[in-house]
């Protein structure tokens, strides 16, 4: 039975692995080696990387891809992308050329504030709550002039401060709701630290603060992305009838919350993958999606089609709280290269180019769900990983991608064929 361990963050690396391998691993040898081996030869990086956060044992691996020919508003990317499923980069790719073609992507940021908290109960007279922040208003802004100050000179800084009755919601609570623009920060530490000042400030004996903190639920960071064309241009053959299965997709979306969530699911794919090239934070952009996807009450669609006159319109409106200074995005060899490569965006030129892989990917699983269906392809870009979970050579996978070029892939038939081509 595995026992408790005092001071594991004080211990080095290989003490951490060790007491792991005496604890847990049934194969200690081998696993600890499968852990070491993933350390980086460099020193300066490895230890760039342990610091990231507590208790590393060793480094995860994740693809790092390229979905070229991009047009965005005129302009050409090649778009850096981080994620394991093997389908979404090349179709984001096949989609930008697609495109391309068509006169590119169009983008535009709506909006770009943010939003953080002070929340606090209260039992007293409201009216004297009203006439304390009043009195106080001016002073909320003064104590964060510090921490403000470098924002402020590029362009950003507290907006207002608001005193908030949310009573009906729950018994005796009000909040200071607070609007922030952190120009090309991501803004977190920022924002929360101000909400400490000010929470500080704000202090009275009959108030008491709950807590302050920023939001991830940011609806006024909006972005909106979309193509167009004419419906002839749309599809080789059957344009008109399939380009009406593909606006009815998205109505099934936002008719049905079970299908909305797998149709979100895909844009995130396509989302994530540039946010965690790019050293952002990709649990904060899927919270603040999800939520606005749900802002009438239902979940719903985060992309939407129409075809008017012969023409073909899809788009995405899609909040993304996004930072290119700050954070992993200076400190991460590869998200600085990422950032690089895009040509180092501002941020809000980054909402824009991930708005767009956003809906690039839900173009892609669209197309391929209202024609010759999700799996085809699916399946097609998954084989490589089946033959190389069987241990196959390269004359045998040669000849088993052959074999399955004009054949139904699933993971039983590829191993029948691989045991029928080596007699196991």
């Amino acid at each position: 039975m595995s026992k408790a361990v005092n001071g594991f963050s004080k211990l080095s690396k290989l003490e951490k692995i060790d007491w792991l391998a005496s604890n847990f691993f049934n194969e200690a040898k081998k696993n600890k080696e499968i852990l070491k081996q993933y350390w980086n030869s460099n020193e300066v990086l490895q230890n760039l990387h342990d610091d990231f956060i507590e208790n590393t044992i060793s480094n995860f691996y994740m693809p790092f891809a390229i979905a070229p020919n991009f047009v965005i508003n005129g302009k050409i990317y090649a778009i850096p992308m981080v994620i394991e499923e093997s389908s979404v980069v090349a179709a984001a790719s096949l989609v930008a050329k697609f495109w391309s073609t068509r006169d590119g992507f169009k983008a535009k940021v709506i909006s770009t504030t943010k939003i953080g908290q002070v929340h606090f109960m209260y039992e007293g007279n409201k009216q004297e709550l009203y006439d304390y922040f009043s009195s106080k208003k001016s002073a909320l802004f003064s104590v964060t002039e510090e921490i403000t100050k470098n924002m402020r000179k590029r362009g950003g800084g507290i907006l207002e401060i608001e005193l908030r009755d949310k009573t009906e919601d729950l018994a005796n609570y009000y909040q200071l709701h607070v609007t922030f623009e952190t120009v090309d920060s991501m803004g977190a530490n920022f924002i929360n630290s101000c909400l400490e000042a000010i929470s500080n400030e704000f202090k009275k004996e009959d108030t008491q603060i709950v807590m302050s903190i920023l939001s991830n639920y940011v609806p006024e960071c909006l972005v909106r992305a979309e193509v167009s064309c004419k419906v002839d241009d749309l599809y080789a053959e059957n344009a008109e009838i399939l380009s009406q299965k593909f606006v009815q997709a998205i109505q099934i979306a936002n008719a049905e919350p079970h299908r909305a969530v797998t149709h979100n699911k895909g844009i995130m794919n396509g989302v994530d993958a540039v946010v965690l090239a790019t050293g952002n934070d990709f649990r904060a952009i899927e919270a603040g999606a999800h939520a606005y996807a749900s802002k009438s009450g239902k979940y719903k669609s985060l992309t939407n089609a129409s075809i008017e006159n012969g023409t073909f319109k899809f788009w995405i409106e899609i909040p993304l709280a996004l930072g290119t200074v700050g954070g992993l995005t200076k400190l991460h060899p590869l998200s600085k290269l990422a950032l690089e490569l895009l040509g180092n965006p501002s941020a809000k030129e980054l909402m824009e180019i991930i708005a767009v892989a956003g809906l690039a990917q839900n173009f892609a699983a669209l197309r391929a769900l209202t024609t010759t269906g999700i799996q085809k392809g699916h399946m097609k870009m998954h084989l490589t990983n089946i033959i190389k979970q069987l241990g196959a050579s390269e004359e045998e996978k040669a000849f088993l991608i052959n074999y399955f070029e004009n054949k139904t892939v699933t993971h039983n038939a590829v191993v029948e064929a691989y045991n029928k081509l080596t007699g196991g």
